[in-house]
């Protein structure tokens, strides 16, 4: 299925069974992220965000590029004002706080903004030819779509310093050393591997899934004991859910559950 009758001209979508694939489509500019990448990619995410047949979003690019950044073109003609008044990337955070698992199927280039794109995801898979960056600092900028936060929660102070001082690129094997990514894999098996897992978190109840996640979240913002009793509240909560009823009376039917 494509989108392209809805008037997106930057991204293409395709459902397969409960997976929605975004894929980013602007490859003369090395799938820059613009203002209409922004608006298309939340539009096209926020309407099957709430689509309960929708239990996974991937979000891909092509061979050469998952995202080579922000667009340059396009900032460099804001100011303090323009930016501040359109609280400019912002889009950026409704785009994070969506509930339904996402998973990032990353090729080429993921710097900038495309680095951090792939970290607003909750799982990133990348290829052998993965390189990822935050190298802002070359142009006079630091990260702004979250990347000085997002980074070092997820690859530690030291990394994230390395990184965002030095604006050098790491290889796909060094951003899995480092906990950036999940798994790398052939270039050849990314779609199929990226498509498996997300088939794998779209089979679960939705409901659970997004509490899980939820629960992973809270732990980047809360301290132990409050994360703990989130947790706990969320556990408690899932009692009485027909996921929970079926799951576990499965389990002691020994057949496997089916979920709704």
């Amino acid at each position: 299925m494509r989108d392209d009758v809805q008037g997106y001209e930057t991204i293409l979508t395709e459902k397969v069974g409960r997976v929605l694939t975004i894929t980013l489509n602007r490859p003369k500019a090395l799938n820059a992220l613009n203002s209409q990448v922004l608006e298309e990619v939340l539009d096209c995410a926020s309407i099957h965000d709430t689509d309960p047949d929708i239990g996974c979003m991937v979000f891909t690019g092509n061979a050469r590029a998952f995202a080579a950044g922000a667009d340059i073109a396009e900032l460099n003609v804001q100011d303090y004002g323009s930016m501040y008044e359109t609280a400019f990337f912002a889009g950026w955070d409704r785009f994070a706080s969506l509930r339904t698992p996402k998973v990032a199927a990353v090729s080429g280039y993921a710097l900038g903004g495309g680095c951090e794109l792939a970290m607003m995801c909750d799982v990133i898979l990348a290829s052998e030819t993965a390189r990822f960056g935050q190298p802002e600092v070359k142009i006079g900028c630091i990260p702004g779509i979250g990347g000085t936060q997002r980074l070092t929660k997820l690859v530690g102070r030291a990394c994230a310093m390395d990184m965002i001082l030095t604006g050098r690129m790491i290889d796909a094997p060094e951003a899995q050393a480092i906990g950036l990514v999940s798994r790398v894999v052939p270039e050849e098996d990314l779609h199929s591997t990226t498509q498996e897992v997300a088939a794998t978190i779209a089979s679960y109840p939705k409901d659970i899934v997004m509490m899980a996640r939820a629960c992973v979240n809270e732990a980047e913002e809360v301290g132990l004991n409050a994360g703990l009793r989130f947790e706990r509240q969320m556990y408690h909560a899932l009692y009485g859910l027909p996921a929970q009823r079926e799951g576990m009376t499965a389990f002691l039917e020994k057949r496997p559950p089916k979920f709704r």
